[in-house]
């Protein structure tokens, strides 16, 4: 059992104290004066390196904080989605056989676009009745040619047996256009009475002329198809009146550019009328002409359910230049409805081809938050619209990059779109400004700094 302390326990204590800090002075009093100056400097100095030293730690990191690379904001973003369209809807020709071929918009409609791009029916020869006069025209100009679509070429005077074929067309229930002995025009004016109102008396008197005699010319007639690559054609006579001048509707394309890419023939198809000397007026048989940009070419019948059209048009679809179309119906069954279907397939065709609406300016596409509490939004600078074909794949991509400022109204990436071969880019820009960070957030938030190194660099 512990005694309790005494009370006189404290007071020794108090007492023994006294005594050791007595000593301790007196020890002290005994220590040189220089030798206690000497240990008051070193006291000093050290105080004075641990002050250094202190306030030199502190300097630096102020330094570094307010100096240092801020962390980098989180960019959130959102690719806008890329639009989908209806395919194009092109109009199918209720006729025998139709064909049609594109060239100038390869990059939208594929490589057959040149070739054959769309076609209905059969492939096999078909009659082509008075579209003839076209490949008559081109045997005859390749014998000869005339230098410029204002050549008028030899002069050609037509003689009594000439004006007879008048009569024996009509008989026949051709075509015809007066002819009267003796009548002299240019050779590119007979090839005008020829095509315009597709008259079949100046068809053969021409040939006969030009060539000698029905015989020779159906001579080069053959040679120039084959010469052509024409092997689905047949030609008997120059007019078309016979059931046994066929074509496929792959060869009338090709006759259709032949005929178009030749000067004299692509200006007078395009003619609506024309007044000649010994003919009069004389109307176009293609009532089409200057309607949904169709410049040609020539249009034949037998009788009814035979209407036929071989065509050519220029159309303006927003794209950089106008698509050259070439086209032929074969076996309609009124010339009506073949004008009729022709234009509708043209414009399903210029239909086909759209603006697509992509964005709007404002549209946001993301948010950029900085680690001192900031946001702000990202958004699509201005509108945009695509220039596309049918249903042709739209892709979207999206390039954010980190300003070196965070301005209102900077721009930081884009937005690209492509379809085919257009290629649409819209700026991306922040909607409002995002201040540095305070002093204050950078002394108080070491963590979110970059190194001491990443500073100094």
């Amino acid at each position: 059992m512990t005694a309790p302390n005494h009370p006189t326990d404290g007071l020794s204590d108090f007492a023994d104290l006294m005594t050791h800090e007595q000593e301790f002075a007196h020890d002290r009093d005994r220590i040189p004066p220089e030798v206690r100056r000497a240990r008051r400097r070193r006291g000093l100095i050290i105080t004075a390196v641990c002050v250094f030293l202190l306030l030199a730690a502190a300097g630096g990191y102020i330094g570094w904080a307010l100096t240092a690379p801020v962390n980098p904001p989180a960019v959130s973003t959102q690719t806008p989605q890329a639009p989908t369209v209806d395919a194009a809807s092109i109009a199918v020709p209720p006729v025998a056989a139709s064909a049609i071929s594109i060239s100038g918009a390869d990059a939208y409609l594929g490589e057959g676009a040149p070739g054959i791009w769309s076609s209905s029916g059969t492939g096999e020869p078909l009659p082509i009745a008075s579209i003839t006069k076209l490949v008559t025209a081109l045997v005859i100009l390749d014998a000869v040619p005339l230098a410029s679509a204002e050549d008028p070429g030899p002069t050609i005077t037509f003689s009594k047996a000439d004006h007879d074929l008048y009569d024996r067309y009509y008989v026949l229930g051709a075509t015809i256009a007066p002819m009267p002995t003796g009548t002299a025009m240019s050779l590119h004016d007979a090839l005008a009475a020829m095509l315009i109102p597709s008259a079949s008396n100046y068809a053969e008197a021409l040939s006969s002329r030009i060539f000698g005699s029905q015989s020779a010319f159906l001579g080069a007639t053959r040679a120039w198809l084959s010469a052509q690559g024409l092997t689905g054609t047949t030609i008997t006579e120059p007019t078309g009146i016979s059931p046994r001048n066929t074509s496929t509707p792959a060869d009338l394309v090709a006759i259709g550019k032949l005929a178009a890419a030749n000067p004299t023939i692509a200006q007078i198809v395009a003619t609506a009328s024309i007044t000649l000397p010994g003919a009069g007026q004389l109307y176009n048989t293609n009532g089409l002409i200057g309607t949904s940009g169709i410049t040609g070419l020539k249009t034949g019948t037998l009788g009814e359910g035979t209407y036929s059209l071989l065509y050519t048009a220029t159309l303006d679809v927003g794209a950089t230049d106008p698509l050259a179309v070439t086209g032929v119906i074969l076996g309609g069954s009124s010339r009506e409805s073949v004008n009729a279907t022709v234009v509708a397939t043209l414009d399903s065709i210029r239909a086909g081809f759209h603006e697509v609406p992509l964005a709007t300016s404002g549209q946001e596409v993301g948010t950029i938050s900085t680690p001192w509490g900031s946001t702000a939004q990202l958004v699509i600078g201005e509108d945009a619209s695509i220039l596309t074909w049918s249903d042709t794949p739209i892709t979207v991509t999206m390039e954010i990059k980190t300003p070196p400022t965070y301005r209102d109204g900077s721009v930081v990436g884009n937005v690209t779109w492509t379809a085919g071969p257009n290629t649409v880019t819209a700026p991306v820009e922040i909607t409002s400004s995002i201040d540095p960070p305070s002093e204050w957030w950078r002394l108080t938030h070491p963590s979110e700094l970059g190194s001491m190194t990443d500073a100094a660099r």
